[in-house]
Formats: structure tokens, C-alpha cells, sequence
């Protein structure tokens, strides 16, 4: 009796119909082929010789083109690695995140918001405005060096009275240690430290990191 050895068979079957392991042909592939080609040739007919170069050449452009890829590839890393690198010069600088508001839930609770003062401040005021400019509460500042403080909003105009949800601009003057008028506002603060996270660039602002994409101006 003839055994049929169904091994190759089998390991085909297992296969999923048109299952590409790869996916794709790469210049490894295109090589096996070309090679395997004029191992089966017929001698009677050999291959033609423009063919086997028009073969070639497409081996050496898919080769050509492979090491391109790899080559943008290292060139994007490397252009990635030194954006990020540079923004540690920032450090120092101000980072201006483009807004001076905080938020007003319209519930009577407060609202905590921190405030940056470039310099010392001996007296001053923060003044809170609704958005048609009209002023909603004060604070008193106090005396304070140089840096960045945290502050609570009742969230209560002058007059004691819950005021209506939504944002509102809070900004501040104050005289310094010559007793010139300064002013400053929510939304710009220091730059204390950077950090990578992956490809994003967290720049540390007050007392959180937010995205480098997040800051509008750095001065």
C-alpha cells in the first residue's frame, strides 16, 4: 500500500484562505523569486536578458526606496528628539496660555485659581470682570514676594450675591518694592521644569504641567 505523506497538506489547510503572513513583498522576496525563476527555466528557452535586467533594476528601486523610508524614518526621530530638547531653554521664560479667566459653576461654591507676580508686590488688588468688562468682586493681594500664589473666589459678587455660571476675567495691579504699578493676570506663569511623556513635551506652569501645545506665547 502507498502512504501519501498529507503533512504539507495539512499545514496549507491550516491556513486561512488568502492568508499573507507578511502582507507585503520586500526586496528579500523579489530576490527568491527572480532566483527560483531561472533555477526552473527552460534551457531550451532561457529567459530573455532585458527581462532579467528590468528584474533587477525593480530590485534595486524596491531596495532603493526601502532604505529612503528607514532613512526619514531616523531623520523624523532625530527631529522629534531635538524639538524637545530645546524646549528645556524655555525654562525660566513665561509660558502665556491664552485665556485670563477662571470658571463660575453659578452654585455659590468657590473657585480656586492661582496668580503669577514677577515681582514683589506690596499692595494690590484682583479684580474680577464678567465678560461685558462690568467689575464683579475684589481681592485684596496682600503683601507678597515674588512668585506664584493661590487665591479663592467665593464666587459672590461685591454685594454678597451668587453670581450666574460661566467665565469671567480676573487680572491684578499692585505696586512693587519701588512702588510702581505693575499688573498681571491668570494664564501666565513661569516655566519651572519640562517633561517628556513619549512625544509629548509637558511644561511644568504654576503648580501643573499642561502640553506644549496648550501654551500660546512664551516670553
Amino acid at each position: 500500500m502507498t502512504t501519501v505523506d498529507t503533512t504539507s497538506t495539512s499545514s496549507v489547510n491550516n491556513q486561512p484562505a488568502g492568508t499573507n503572513p507578511k502582507g507585503i513583498l520586500g526586496k528579500d522576496d523579489f530576490l527568491k523569486l527572480l532566483l527560483t525563476e531561472l533555477q526552473y527555466q527552460d534551457p531550451t528557452a532561457p529567459m530573455d536578458t532585458d527581462k532579467i535586467l528590468q528584474q533587477t533594476s525593480q530590485l534595486a528601486t524596491l531596495e532603493s526606496s526601502d532604505n529612503t523610508n528607514k532613512a526619514l524614518e531616523t531623520l523624523s526621530a532625530s527631529l522629534q528628539n531635538s524639538q524637545q530638547f530645546s524646549t528645556i531653554s524655555a525654562i525660566g521664560k513665561t509660558a502665556d496660555l491664552g485665556y485670563d479667566t477662571v470658571s463660575a459653576n453659578g452654585d455659590g461654591t468657590s473657585t480656586d485659581f492661582e496668580m503669577y507676580f514677577p515681582s514683589d508686590a506690596q499692595s494690590g488688588t484682583i479684580t474680577i470682570t464678567d465678560t461685558n468688562g462690568n467689575t464683579v468682586d475684589t481681592i485684596d493681594i496682600g503683601t507678597n514676594p515674588k512668585g506664584v500664589y493661590q487665591f479663592t473666589w467665593d464666587g459672590k459678587d461685591t454685594a454678597g450675591n451668587t453670581v450666574d455660571a460661566g467665565l469671567y476675567h480676573v487680572n491684578a495691579t499692585y505696586l512693587d518694592a519701588n512702588n510702581q504699578t505693575q499688573g498681571t493676570r491668570v494664564g501666565a506663569y513661569p516655566i519651572e521644569s519640562v517633561k517628556f511623556d513619549g512625544s509629548n513635551t509637558l511644561l511644568r506652569v504654576g503648580s501643573g504641567f499642561v502640553s506644549l501645545a496648550d501654551i500660546k506665547e512664551v516670553y
